[in-house]
């Protein structure tokens, strides 16, 4: 069989939507590091479009580890298949990719980020690509941030090789590229700079001032479910389409990319291709957290009391269903602060209906991991604030209650919790009275949150229903 190629582009079925724009014709605007799947799914589909009416953005796509990716890409004309997974799917030919560099080709790189007409650089390498320490600051024990202070000339790491671009645009008194992280990461932009600024400033003190003054790194907020590629997925792609596509994706048809507004001259049309530039990305990292994230959690804890597997099998129980809905409307979405041109029960009824995507195999398993590291944040801050609004917190108080019967059946198993704090945790829940004993492990609740007797007697006697199997009147709720 052969594979998907510009010449190949008329071949094939009806059904499958065409680039708006000539493949051949595009230039590139935009050096992206991390071209692996999410990219390939999120933000290249966004270029796409505004390449229809704009020729000067196409993305040269870069890996600095594997050579996958993008000897596909090359092997390809930089075409590859969006297939949308819903009820409605649907599959798009993207042609946003200009050009391809794979490990090895650091001068093709270096001379690509010197070019003034790359005015954007984007990344996806996941929050460990950037070599941070804890506390969210550049790591300088980090062997590949050792080796570019060692040697600026040939960078390892991503922060190596923005600031060298930056640093050669400089030099020839060029304007510097502007830097969109599109890793989720609270605060990605500023915690991006000034992980460029610390390396620069090893190098040049004057680099490093002209970086943190010059040069964009705006926050951004990334969301799409987006399932692997994997072999049987290619096969049915090469199925559908009579060619093979190395570099095909999947994912839900929703989706949203939220970017701090930045000063670029005569830069891309990203709000005409559906990008939303605000002031307050912060607000949006918020109300994804709290409604989706948090209904998230609900439904995993809850749904494996009741047997469910999946997202969907569990929003598809009316009783949970139903709670979950008046959980995200009437708890969660009412408890945040307006958000400029976020519509917060809009965005509430956006989520409740992905949930309902029979084509998203999405495991309660999966996402009640880490359940110490993630209710504070997806829960507990929503209720800290409610009970600061003198507000009622007893569905609330449900889905926590739900987290510590899963600890305790998992610990009384002797079956795997995963978390980092699986230990304490199992320890707590198999005692003679679990509520109690969680509620005092103050790695995950602050006493004040614990020791207030709304929550906690909520909590207690929603643990013990679920103990007692009477979920029923909980969902009720």
């Amino acid at each position: 069989m052969t594979s998907l190629s510009r010449a190949a582009l008329a071949s094939l079925p009806a059904a499958v939507t065409r680039p708006g724009h000539d493949p051949a014709a595009i230039r590139t605007g935009v050096v992206h590091f991390g071209p692996g799947a999410f990219h390939r799914a999120h933000q290249t589909a966004y270029f796409d479009r505004v390449l229809d009416g704009d020729p000067r953005w196409g993305i040269a796509a870069v890996s600095l580890r594997s050579a996958g990716t993008v000897d596909a890409l090359k092997a390809q004309d930089g075409l590859y298949t969006l297939a949308i997974i819903d009820r409605e799917p649907a599959t798009r030919i993207i042609a946003a990719h200009s050009d391809a560099i794979g490990p090895g080709e650091g001068t093709r790189l270096r001379t690509l980020l010197a070019d003034p007409t790359v005015k954007l650089a984007t990344s996806t390498v996941t929050e460990k690509g950037y070599c941070l320490a804890a506390d969210g600051s550049l790591d300088f024990n980090h062997p590949d941030i050792v080796h570019d202070r060692a040697r600026p000339g040939e960078p390892a790491s991503v922060i190596g090789w923005i600031v060298s671009g930056l640093a050669d645009r400089r030099a020839a008194r060029a304007a510097p590229f502007a830097m969109l992280c599109c890793d989720n990461m609270t605060g990605n932009g500023g915690k991006l700079r000034a992980a460029c600024v610390a390396l620069a400033r090893e190098w040049d003190a004057g680099l490093a001032d002209w970086i943190a003054g010059e040069v964009a790194f705006p926050d951004s907020m990334v969301d799409s479910i987006t399932p692997a590629s994997d072999p049987a997925f290619l096969a049915k792609m090469a199925g559908e389409l009579g060619v093979e596509d190395q570099a095909a994706v999947q994912r839900e048809r929703f989706t949203q990319w939220v970017l701090q507004r930045f000063d670029l001259a005569d830069g891309p049309d990203l709000a005409g291709a559906g990008v939303t530039l605000t002031n307050d990305v912060q607000g949006y990292e918020q109300a994804k957290l709290r409604i989706l994230n948090g209904a998230h959690s609900s439904l995993a804890y809850i749904g494996l009391a009741l047997g469910h597997e999946t997202v969907f099998e569990a929003v598809s129980d009316p009783a949970l269903g139903g709670f979950a809905g008046r959980l995200m409307h009437e708890d969660i979405a009412q408890s945040l602060k307006p958000v400029e041109g976020l519509d917060v029960q809009g965005y509430a009824d956006a989520v409740f209906d992905r949930f309902r995507n029979p084509a998203i195999r999405h495991l309660l398993s999966q996402i009640a991991w880490d359940g110490s590291q993630k209710l504070p944040y997806r829960l507990l801050d929503t209720v800290r604030d409610k009970l600061a609004a003198g507000e009622d917190v007893a569905r609330l108080a449900v889905p926590v209650a739900a987290w510590i019967a899963f600890l305790n059946r998992k610990a009384k198993a002797g079956e795997t919790i995963t978390d980092p704090l699986a230990e304490v945790l199992a320890g707590a829940a198999s005692s003679g009275d679990p509520a109690a004993a969680v509620l005092a492990l103050r790695q995950v609740f602050p006493a004040q949150l614990a020791e207030d007797a709304r929550f906690r007697d909520a909590v207690t006697a929603a643990v013990t229903a679920f103990l007692d199997g009477r979920e029923a009147e909980l969902l009720a709720r």
